[in-house]
């Protein structure tokens, strides 16, 4: 498999879920990320995943990974278990919708990072008995999984076959992580990279996701960054990911 680029949904984020395909398959993407809470919308309005599929074989269009777990990291008790049964939920939807990979977001606030390895195994196994496989996500401005290194000691911890990371530049500069770090990934860990630039007008401390830009606009070091990525061997999608107003 080549390098083939995706278009993660949130890029064009007023847009349906319809209309985020079909834009997706007139400009030339091979692919689209999906989000959970967008398929959900589709249902609860009289739509079903079946008509999601039908228009993503219309544009000749695959999914990746579906956009996201929440609360399953760190959680005890009934929220726990709570939380894992919309995981569930939204995988068996990612499952319908075709995709390899399901999203799985860290919590906003700090936990102890030595249970991560068990919880984040605990969710491969659900995984693997519907057919879907989570993905270690690290997001820069939460508290608790901020960084490359923390996540990847997350997924050795979990030690569990197909167990991956979700990469991402603008979270790696947020986070305060190093670029360097993305040459100890092996490339099969890497579930998928989103692609993104950080504009150089505030501190990467400071940024949000809405201040993130086109690739080549900002002041992020993609070329190094992608020629770590490639080194590895990484031959997976690179997706578009944006939340920037501006671009709507």
């Amino acid at each position: 498999m080549t390098i083939q680029y995706c278009l993660n949904s949130s890029t064009i984020r007023p847009a349906s879920l319809m209309e985020k395909i079909d834009i997706a398959g007139q400009t030339g993407y091979k692919a689209i990320e999906l989000w959970n809470d967008d398929l959900t919308a589709h249902e609860e309005h009289g739509g079903s995943l079946k008509d999601v599929k039908q228009a993503l074989a219309d544009h000749d269009l695959c999914v990746p990974a579906v956009i996201a777990l929440h609360g399953w990291l760190g959680s005890e008790g009934a929220a726990h278990a709570e939380a894992l049964e919309e995981a569930k939920c939204k995988m068996e939807q990612a499952v319908e919708v075709g995709a390899e990979f399901v999203i799985a977001s860290p919590p906003m606030d700090p936990f102890d990072l030595a249970r991560g390895g068990a919880d984040y195994r605990e969710l491969l196994e659900i995984g693997k008995s519907i057919g879907v496989r989570p993905a270690m996500e690290y997001l820069g401005f939460m508290k608790s999984v901020y960084t490359i290194e923390q996540a990847w000691q997350i997924v050795e911890d979990a030690d569990y076959p197909g167990s991956s990371l979700i990469m991402d530049p603008f979270h790696i500069l947020r986070g305060g992580g190093s670029i360097e770090s993305i040459a100890k990934i092996p490339a099969d860990k890497v579930a998928i990279w989103h692609w993104n630039d950080a504009p150089g007008d505030k501190p990467f401390a400071e940024q949000s996701d809405a201040d993130r830009v086109m690739p080549g606009d900002g002041v992020g070091p993609l070329k190094e960054i992608e020629r770590l990525a490639l080194a590895q061997g990484y031959e997976g999608f690179v997706s578009l990911e944006l939340f920037n107003p501006v671009l709507w």
